[in-house]
């Protein structure tokens, strides 16, 4: 077995350690940072520093390096590390394999799982779980090279790389490179004009060729890599191969806000944290910060990550966050809410009470996949604290929770104004056609919020089925063009006996395991129209009103 490498804690309370592997020597250095990292995963929007080196350094100056660089600065605003990198065979940089960097991304492995609310992190390069870890996402990787590192980073790396990420086989294109006086005329290849370059004193030439080759090209005399993150470096994120900026939530007039509260255990936690009396909930709050100086109360929208995400990544990925922006309300966004249950959630929601000033009576859940289902578990479990839910692409079994166990109880005649939707294309079984379960929810639903139309499809004629995603038609169908993702969000506006709308179940073309920033704007159109009163009334949702909104 492989010897794991000694981890060393500095009196400032930072971490370093360093190994070898086959083609590269590795030396990390995490700076000391807030605790609030362990909680909040900040790994999606976290950076992956890789430093290659252009002499091999010792520990100690890779560290002071990074200290006085500014580089240990922006780690720890996300948690993250410092990783310095140089080639194990002879001759250095002008003799390193060309896959070294596929080879050291290959080497990047990571995985967690939360014990008391808290991450804890496998080791990144060695697989071990000792509680030492590199944070960093690959889809944020930031090369930075001099001289003769930064001529091997021009021919090697501004192309189109693909390799074993951490998520399968995929293009592991870096997303940023910083290239300080280079001695080569880069050529960057044609498919990858994508790749910003930060130029540092180089020469004319240098930086011709690279304007030539490459869409984004920021040149400087001198290196200031705090500043250049801000601006430039660090606005970029590769998101399946694709480049893309950053929203600024600064410039949007937004706050993000990590937190986290301690929670009594309940007793149907079936989580890591089943054992404890009390563990941490950790969130990410997102909200435009004219509604909190205005005084008045605000909506709060729960937002549930799938279950290999984050927080962060799935207001990300899903776009809530701009959604938030547009609309003016609180979102928050909890951190692994599979070690947490519906209960444990409400707890969570008067410890946000006590934070935020938020409307009770306008209170909604929406959640991807494992998140979907945690969305669920709120319309079984607590009814009558929620205006809306918004349940994406995951079901379990009528009665169970996002454990999987019996829930605790179930909602059988409380209304929740429920809008749902899959993807058409999806492996997973999230819409009628492609499971019993999903028909069994859709049937549930109808019963509890009184639809009219009655809901009695059976799988086994799907072949035959009027409608072949959910075997019937809505009494009103809208299809709403998604212009960014090119696919139709087809809805189902289903009618209760009181003349009122609370059902939508829609499903998007072109869509498979996901969830689209367009398909959370319709969900939100639709949630926003409800408040909850406190005994419990439910107020809002005339069709025609509904209707309106989308015709809009």
């Amino acid at each position: 077995m492989e010897k794991m490498p000694e981890v060393i804690t500095l009196s400032n309370g930072s971490k370093c350690w360093e190994h070898t592997f086959e083609k590269f020597f590795a030396k990390v250095y995490i700076p000391a940072c807030d605790p609030i990292t362990d909680i909040v995963n900040f790994g999606f929007r976290a950076p992956y520093l890789l430093v290659f080196e252009e002499t091999k350094q010792t520990m100690e100056t890779a560290k002071d390096f990074a200290e006085q660089s500014g580089l240990a600065k922006i780690a720890a605003s996300f948690g993250s590390s410092v990783v310095f990198i140089y080639p194990t065979g002879e001759g250095g940089w002008e003799n390193a394999p060309e896959d070294l960097f596929a080879s050291l991304i290959s080497e990047s492995k990571i995985s967690q799982y939360y014990k008391d609310g808290t991450a804890i992190m496998r080791d990144r390069f060695t697989g071990s779980w000792n509680g030492f870890f590199i944070r960093g996402a690959v889809l944020r990787t930031c090369l930075y090279g001099f001289g003769k590192s930064a001529d091997y980073i021009a021919k090697n790396c501004l192309q189109r790389i693909e390799g074993d990420g951490l998520y399968g086989k995929g293009d592991i294109t870096p997303v940023t490179c910083v290239l300080e006086n280079l001695s080569i005329l880069p050529v960057p290849a044609k498919n990858a004009r994508d790749i910003p370059v930060v130029s540092i004193g180089n020469s004319a030439a240098v930086n011709k060729a690279l304007q030539a080759g490459l869409d984004n090209v920021l040149i400087k005399d001198s290196a200031d890599y705090e500043a250049d993150f801000k601006s430039f470096t660090g606005t970029f994120r590769r998101m399946m191969g694709n480049l893309e900026r950053e929203a600024d939530l600064e410039e949007m007039g937004m706050t993000w806000e990590p937190g986290y509260y301690t929670v009594p255990t309940s007793k149907d936690n079936r989580g890591d944290d089943k054992e404890t009396t009390e563990h941490n909930i950790g969130y990410v709050a997102y909200y435009n910060k004219k509604i909190m100086e205005e005084g008045k109360k605000v909506p709060l929208l729960f937002c549930f990550h799938g279950g290999g995400d984050s927080a962060m990544c799935m207001t990300s990925v899903s776009g809530w966050f701009r959604v938030a922006a547009k609309y003016n309300f609180l979102l928050i966004s909890v951190e692994h809410h599979l070690n947490s249950t519906a209960t444990e959630v409400m707890a969570l929601l008067e410890c946000l009470k006590a934070k935020y000033p938020i409307d009770t009576e306008q209170i909604y859940s929406s959640g991807f996949s494992m998140g979907g289902c945690k969305s669920w578990d709120m319309f079984q479990e607590y009814p009558k604290i929620f205006a809306g839910v918004a349940p994406m692409s995951a079901t379990y079994e009528v009665g169970l929770n996002v454990f999987g166990q019996e829930a605790g109880s179930i909602n059988r005649d409380t209304i929740v104004p429920t809008f749902y939707v899959g993807g058409e294309i999806t492996p997973l079984p999230e819409l009628p056609f492609q499971a019993q379960k999903c028909i069994d929810r859709v049937k549930y639903v109808f019963d509890v919020n009184k639809v009219v139309t009655k809901y009695d499809v059976k799988l086994e004629e799907k072949d035959n089925w009027k409608n072949p995603i959910y075997g019937i038609d809505g009494d009103v169908v809208y299809k709403i063009n998604d212009p960014v993702r090119k696919s139709i969000l087809t809805i189902n506006l289903f009618e209760s006996e009181n003349g009122c709308c609370y059902t939508i179940f829609g499903s998007v073309d072109n869509q498979g395991h996901e969830v689209r920033h367009h398909s959370c704007e319709n969900a939100w159109k639709f949630l926003s129209q409800f408040r909850r009163l406190p005994d419990g009334t439910l107020l809002g949702g005339k069709m025609d009103e509904i209707k309106r909104i989308y015709e809009a």
